[in-house]
């Protein structure tokens, strides 16, 4: 049996974190769907196919890497794709605690399904998306926050010129 990981987040957008946590997970596992979950409660900046889209280009360069757009439980998406592992990135204890938590909930939901914590490399363990957003929208450089095919789309949202 081959094992179907996914990595499931709203990625909006797509950091260099997101994508270090990605390429590890592609080492580990023979297909990863990266999962991206439509949450209209965060307000997001990037439409779903846009975020899709985004990442695809971040990712055309491994074979075994899916990007799948949804809408609704990470559980019912994982049952529907044949998901048995979900894989999370975890910068902080508190981001720890919440993984464990959601784990513990999302097997008991779906009893096949496990998760594995990465912690991001040390380079980027101080991204998230959120500061991504802020750091953009007050005209900090982004070149070391998010994967160059990311750059252009998220400075034309922000209304600043390529650089």
């Amino acid at each position: 049996m081959s094992v179907i990981a996914a990595y499931s987040g709203t990625f909006d957008p797509i950091t260099l974190g997101h994508n270090d946590i990605i390429h590890r997970a592609a080492k580990m596992f023979p297909k990863l769907i990266v999962a991206v979950g439509l949450n209209p409660s965060k307000s997001p900046k990037f439409t779903l196919e846009e975020r899709v889209a985004l990442i695809e280009d971040c990712v055309s360069d491994l074979d075994n890497v899916t990007v799948i757009g949804f809408r609704g439980l990470v559980v019912d998406f994982a049952r529907d794709n044949g998901v048995t592992v979900l894989v999370r990135g975890v910068r902080t204890v508190a981001d720890v605690e919440y993984e464990k938590q959601m784990a513990t909930m999302n097997r008991d939901l779906y009893p096949d399904l496990d998760t594995v914590m990465l912690a991001p490399s040390p380079q980027f363990e101080h991204l998230s998306s959120s500061l991504v957003r802020e750091l953009t929208s007050l005209g900090a450089p982004v070149k070391k926050l998010v994967p160059k095919p990311v750059i252009p789309a998220l400075l034309a949202r922000f209304g600043r010129k390529t650089r």
